[in-house]
């Protein structure tokens, strides 16, 4: 969904920008490859820099409730220093390396309700104009696919999937935010779990898995939440179904979950060292929301698959990618 915009801030006759990506998705740590493509107003203006921003719509606790910004997770110079002239066209190829951590979008082609776009902003004559919006596609590494396959194996559905501004403590995450997939348990872990959430943060070397599991409770006894966190290399052979079974099954069993030599709770100080609980703002509520919530993920034998239920998530999906894409930028959050 690429367009065109006139460059407001400079005025009737400024040139137009309009950025083409790539049409395949990306990988997390991938190269995002595509054109800028000007085309020049009615004077010669001298272009001083074009930069993409990468953006996503996240959302953020705090003491009112929740609410959604745009949060600006990575920056990129692709051209600039030329005179573009009166009517005159001029592409800039470019292409960029996407941060490890960038969420994932889509899963076997399905859309997880997790919106990123690439935004273009022309600096003319010590104006700057943010002149076009485009989305962002990311799909899952194969690590990634392989755990959340083992789930869906195990029996375990999918319920939505959020961006979450704030910082998991004890963890390497880079970006400001991190995103959430929540599961509904397996049938075998129904009468222990409501349901559990699983984050993946990425780096050149592996990935963290961090899982956090709501837990039920008891006639006499409240439920918790525990949380714990597994290493796990890009290119690891495991048996991902009875690995992942031994990683739910060690939130399950003890109050709190073992994992990366650190043992923490949720909403709880880590047990092994000293005060420290999830840092920044951190997921303090459980978070049972989420944009495209309602989409199942049905295990089979191929696989783990995104399944639409009676066919409205996929249209909620669109409006939601609609109205971020077409409206303005309220509500940014800082870089």
């Amino acid at each position: 969904m690429v367009f065109k915009r006139l460059l407001g801030s400079l005025g009737v006759g400024a040139p137009t920008v309009d950025t083409v990506l790539q049409p395949d998705p990306v990988l997390p740590g991938g190269t995002l490859t595509g054109q800028v493509h000007l085309k020049g107003g009615q004077a010669d203006f001298d272009i001083e820099h074009i930069t993409l921003e990468l953006v996503a719509r996240v959302e953020a606790e705090h003491e009112d409730g929740e609410s959604e910004g745009v949060v600006v997770f990575d920056r990129f110079t692709v051209g600039g220093g030329f005179r573009l002239g009166a009517e005159a066209s001029h592409s800039v190829p470019f292409d960029v390396t996407l941060p490890w951590e960038t969420p994932i979008t889509e899963l076997y082609g399905q859309p997880l309700g997790i919106v990123l776009g690439v935004r273009t902003e022309l600096a003319i004559a010590g104006a700057k104009d943010k002149g076009d919006l485009d989305p962002l596609t990311v799909t899952a590494l194969p690590v990634q696919e392989a755990v959340l396959e083992a789930f869906g194996q195990l029996g375990f559905g999918f319920r939505s999937a959020d961006l979450e501004y704030g910082h998991i403590g004890g963890t390497g995450q880079q970006l400001p935010f991190y995103q959430e997939i929540e599961l509904a348990p397996a049938p075998q872990y129904a009468h222990q779990l409501n349901e559990i959430e699983v984050t993946f943060l990425t780096g050149p070397g592996g990935l963290e898995v961090v899982l956090e599991a709501d837990k039920r409770g008891g006639f006499l006894s409240p439920g918790q939440d525990a949380v714990t966190r597994f290493a796990v290399g890009h290119h690891d052979a495991r048996d991902w179904a009875a690995e992942v079974d031994g990683w739910v099954r060690r939130l399950v069993e003890h109050r709190a979950a073992y994992g990366a030599g650190a043992a923490y709770g949720h909403g709880a100080p880590f047990t092994d060292h000293g005060q420290h609980g999830h840092g920044g703002h951190h997921h303090d509520e459980h978070h049972r929301s989420g944009p495209g919530a309602g989409t199942a993920i049905a295990a089979g034998a191929a696989g783990l698959a995104v399944g639409v239920v009676g066919g409205m998530v996929a249209a909620e999906v669109v409006d939601e990618v609609g109205d971020f894409f077409e409206g303005d930028d309220e509500g940014e959050g800082e870089d």
